[in-house]
């Protein structure tokens, strides 16, 4: 066996699912979930209905690269979307389809690590998404955590990486709008990072699920490949981004998203997903073509998110610490202090007694640099439908206050 295999943690799920064992929740109250960011609302209809018209693509192999149209509509998306120069993006170089970005963001570092180096670095923020410390052990590579915390205003303190760990990194991960705090890396954060690359000859993985769920529609985040624009990297040397319809378009069972970048790493990755065996289903890629095309139910998607977190930021803002995030459709909060900060506690008595479920802060991230900055946290998804968020909230408020 893969030694290697040994070193993945039990993935944040499941350790709430050991934490809840054996504890029933108040069946007086009907269960609601906010612990997975598994969007709740509904897909497109014009998106199913292209999947119905398409099933006919199943009786053919689909290509790992995908259709040209498909690629062309994210191309165009990329551009509109992120001011990029007329035709820097081109489809047949820089983009690659993929079945969601779970498996490529985990893939594209079994690509680009070079094992033969000397204890190659995969580094990611602190608290992270589990897949980029299970990609790196998997690649041969150890993980290096960034902490995110209130005092850097939940985005990785760079400043704080010493330039003989720059020197070791291969791979760095970024992910903006972040999860699990909804903070966005800002213009000038990313371009030095672009140089930081080019300086110690490192590969950005940018993961921008989230990036279309914001609240200030003059305000979209940047991405990482605008900002290598912005600079003069129209090639988008060592830049790679990772885009998803799962939480854009509330897709998360098409599995389908797309990687885009560098041309050069595209073309590797391409290799190594021939060989993997990765093809989106025919179907999913006409679909996907449609959903990348439209961007008014993704307007109408942030409205719904937009309602959501202001009606329960109103219910719980004069209870517990708590802060509207720039994107995503996260909430993380502060753990009352009469429980000691105890994220743990607090999860397994909001379930116990209010029949709620959360995710503690400290299943997402790591002690790193002598602290866990995720302990004393709690992230909660705000996917259920608005009715249910309102009654999570007033119930979490009933219970803060007569802890």
């Amino acid at each position: 066996m893969n030694p290697d295999l040994s070193r993945l943690q039990p993935y944040p799920f499941e350790k709430l699912a050991q934490l809840k064992a054996g504890i029933v929740p108040n069946k007086a109250l009907r269960a609601i979930n906010l612990a997975i960011g598994e969007p709740k609302h509904s897909p497109p209809s014009f998106v199913t209905e292209e999947v119905l018209t398409h099933l006919h693509g199943l009786a053919n192999y689909p290509t790992t690269k995908g259709m040209p149209a498909l690629r062309e509509a994210i191309a165009n998306w990329l551009t509109q979307r992120f001011s990029l120069p007329s035709d820097s993006i081109d489809a047949e170089r820089h983009v690659l389809p993929v079945n969601g970005t779970r498996e490529a963001l985990f893939a594209f570092a079994q690509t680009v690590v070079d094992r033969s180096q000397p204890a190659p670095l995969v580094m990611s923020p602190n608290p992270f998404y589990q897949i980029y410390e299970g990609a790196a052990f998997l690649a041969g590579a150890e993980p290096y955590f960034i902490n995110t915390t209130a005092e850097s205003d939940w985005l990785p303190d760079f400043d704080s990486v010493p330039d003989e760990a720059w020197q070791r990194c291969q791979l760095l991960y970024l992910c903006s709008p972040s999860n699990p705090t909804g903070a966005v890396i800002e213009k000038e954060t990313l371009t030095q990072l672009i140089e930081l690359a080019e300086k110690f000859d490192f590969v950005i993985a940018s993961d921008e699920c989230y990036s279309e769920i914001y609240f200030d529609e003059a305000n979209p985040p940047i991405g990482l490949l605008e900002a290598a624009a912005v600079i003069g990297n129209t090639d988008y040397k060592r830049c790679v981004v990772f885009h998803s319809l799962s939480k854009r378009s509330n897709l998360p069972g098409m599995r389908s998203g797309f990687v885009a970048g560098d041309a050069e790493l595209i073309s590797k990755f391409l290799l190594y997903r021939t060989y993997h065996g990765c093809a989106m289903a025919p179907y999913a890629q006409h679909a996907s073509i449609t959903a990348w095309r439209d961007e008014q139910h993704v307007v109408e998607n942030r409205t719904y998110y937009r309602e959501k977190f202001s009606a329960v930021i109103g219910i719980l803002d004069d209870v517990i610490e708590i802060s509207h995030p720039a994107a995503s459709f996260y909430l993380w909060l502060k753990t009352p202090a009469v429980l000691n900060g105890d994220d743990a506690e607090f999860a397994l008595q909001l379930y116990q007694q209010k029949n709620i479920n959360l995710l503690p802060g400290c299943y997402l991230s790591r002690e790193a640099h002598g602290i866990n900055p995720g302990s004393g946290y709690a992230r909660i998804a705000l996917v259920a439908p608005l009715d249910e968020c309102i009654e999570a909230a007033k119930r979490i408020k009933d219970f803060i206050i007569n802890i």
